[in-house]
């Protein structure tokens, strides 16, 4: 599609700074989470020469949902939508790259990394604690802090790749192709729900809302069951 083609294009023009104004469209605003997933994952596609056409052949393996998740998806191509973004829910910003052999490249970032621009933004971890964390400040303190962010997004996506990020190839465990499952209708709520995401009480179909079975869901925190009864 042109759209991914133009994302090739900077990647092989290596514009990493275009790739994370990309990023930050889809991700509302520059952070350096969200440059470091650009900036990681940039070095992974050109490390490995791998190109996601989202069609399952290629993979990558997320195993944090902070903002460098956005990045990742950006330059990859690999997306929960297309199933070819795997989420590993352990906390950590490191990100792999691999095709169904399960050779992969993965990539974490340093310890220390934010050394390499907080020189450049001495205010920004403050307005961070005050304005996100905190959740107090006022519109002139949010609008120093987006721009703080850009100035430190950008910083990352020039900064030496080994001086922020630890590479290491590894074997991943790769899952078989996304099956394509029927969709049933909920006896209760008449809707369409996916045939894997139903229970059958008394030869009708519900779906997990009706019953109050609970069912995973994924938010800041991560991970976790809601609504069982």
């Amino acid at each position: 599609m042109k759209t991914r083609k133009e994302i090739w294009e900077i990647i092989d023009n290596g514009d990493v700074e275009s790739l994370l104004h990309r990023a930050a469209v889809l991700h509302g605003h520059y952070c350096p989470g969200l440059a470091l997933g650009v900036k990681g994952s940039y070095e992974l596609v050109k490390r490995m020469g791998l190109r996601s056409d989202g069609m399952e052949d290629v993979l990558a393996v997320m195993e944090t949902n902070n903002c460098s998740s956005d990045g990742v998806q950006l330059v990859t191509g690999c997306t929960f939508g297309n199933n070819s973004l795997i989420f590993r829910d352990l906390g950590k910003t490191a990100f792999t790259l691999t095709d169904r052999d399960g050779n992969g490249l993965r990539t974490r970032v340093k310890n220390d990394a934010s050394e390499h621009w907080n020189d450049k933004v001495e205010d920004l971890s403050e307005l961070f604690e005050k304005v996100v964390t905190k959740r107090e400040g006022d519109e002139e303190d949010k609008e120093k802090l987006l721009t703080l962010s850009e100035k430190a997004s950008i910083a990352v996506v020039h900064t030496d790749p080994d001086k922020i990020f630890e590479f290491e190839e590894v074997e991943v465990d790769i899952p078989e192709y996304a099956p394509i499952h029927e969709s049933y209708v909920c006896r209760g709520c008449g809707e369409k729900v996916m045939a894997s995401r139903t229970v059958e009480r008394d030869g009708n179909i519900f779906c997990l809302n009706c019953l109050g079975e609970g069912h995973l869901e994924l938010t800041g925190f991560g991970i976790h069951k809601v609504g069982d009864n």
